[in-house]
């Protein structure tokens, strides 16, 4: 990379730069992100046109670190447990890539599609492919809107932007800030992420009744979406402040990415910490939770996730009965679904993320963030 100046560099290109670093890494983790890694329980096969019964398709590693440093990893472990034959491929953002992915799972024979959508649209036409084919599909934590999914396995994404609300809430009640009429900011996901839409969903209905009452007010151009864009989120921030002269008193941010960039803002402005949600434990939001710049973020047990997802589809495939706790309505009809409960973490019970392995001290308690750690 070519160096252009040694002027130190603003605190959204800092930005910009760590969501970059993040992207490499994520990518380089687990196997290559944008080709087949197609592996049976005895450590055959490879990524050269094998028969498989299990294709899982992933989304990107810019929405969030998890899908390369969590999903991978735990579903192929679930797979191999089993001596399933599986690929899991992960098309980088890139919609025509996952459409193409799916033909391919196709090709080399799989029954069973795992499928994190990019979209509702580019899923359904994945999922009309594998029905054609006689094949059962699988969503996989974003239901897709018309689409032909058999199952759904996510945690109630409902509940996950309820309990972002009631996070904000405690937070502002916590800093005195809840009767003084705090100006509240949200920052969404992706305008085409179901997900993303259901946590609004949640959150909203915290949110709302109190912006109905007076008891919040709701920001000046305070309420968009963000593509889970950490730097457009940036932008998008920093056009919010100017907007209320610098005067927002908390904020949701859908995950930890874009309470990030949120953070960074408000230190390039040198305000001081608002209450301010997050979501996926990563490392920097855990980070940010002890540092006293994010007030919690929601934990989503990806284990939990995979495994219970993994299970439906070793079930599909041996022929075994899918057990199911909810329902899910996608536009055509109630997709029978395995939801999960989610944990809001904040500084006082962190320590579960370590226990539960899903993070490793090393990754949070590093640097400048060590002191802050029990």
């Amino acid at each position: 990379m070519k160096k252009l100046t040694r002027r130190p560099l603003s605190p959204l290109a800092l930005l910009a730069v760590g969501a970059l670093a993040v992207a490499v890494a994520a990518a380089g983790c687990g196997g290559s992100s944008n080709e087949s890694t197609t592996t049976s329980a005895s450590g055959g096969g490879g990524s050269g046109g094998g028969k498989i019964q299990v294709c899982v398709l992933l989304p990107d590693t810019t929405s969030s670190v998890r899908y390369e440093l969590f999903d991978r990893p735990y579903l192929a472990s679930a797979f191999k447990a089993a001596n399933i034959k599986f690929s899991i491929l992960n098309a980088l953002g890139d919609a025509q890539k996952q459409r193409s992915q799916g033909d391919q799972c196709l090709t080399n024979g799989a029954k069973v599609v795992l499928l994190d959508a990019l979209d509702s649209g580019t899923g359904a036409a994945i999922e009309k492919a594998v029905d054609a084919k006689g094949g059962k599909s699988i969503d996989y934590d974003r239901l897709v809107l018309n689409g032909k999914a058999s199952y759904y396995v996510s945690f109630d994404n409902v509940v996950v932007g309820k309990t972002m609300g009631k996070g904000l809430v405690d937070a502002l009640k916590a800093n005195g800030k809840y009767s003084q009429k705090p100006v509240i900011s949200r920052l969404d996901g992706g305008i085409t992420d179901n997900n993303a839409t259901l946590f609004k969903q949640g959150y909203d209905s915290v949110l709302d009744p109190l912006f109905k009452k007076g008891t919040f007010v709701e920001a000046k151009s305070g309420d968009q979406f963000t593509d889970w864009d950490a730097q457009k989120a940036a932008t998008i921030f920093e056009q919010m402040l100017a907007a209320n002269n610098n005067k927002i008193d908390g904020s949701i941010a859908a995950n930890d990415n874009l309470a990030g960039a949120v953070v960074s803002v408000l230190k390039s402005h040198k305000l001081k910490p608002i209450p301010l949600t997050g979501q996926d434990a990563t490392p920097q939001g855990v980070q940010n939770i002890l540092s006293g710049w994010q007030s919690g973020t929601v934990y989503k047990a990806v284990k939990e996730e995979a495994d219970a997802a993994a299970k439906v589809a070793i079930d599909i495939i041996k022929g075994n009965t899918v057990k199911t706790n909810a329902t899910a309505n996608n536009k055509v009809r109630d997709v029978p679904s395995v939801f999960l409960t989610p944990v809001w973490i904040t500084k006082k019970n962190y320590t579960i993320l370590f226990k539960d392995k899903y993070l490793k001290k090393s990754q949070v308690c590093t640097g400048q963030y060590a002191k802050f750690c029990k």
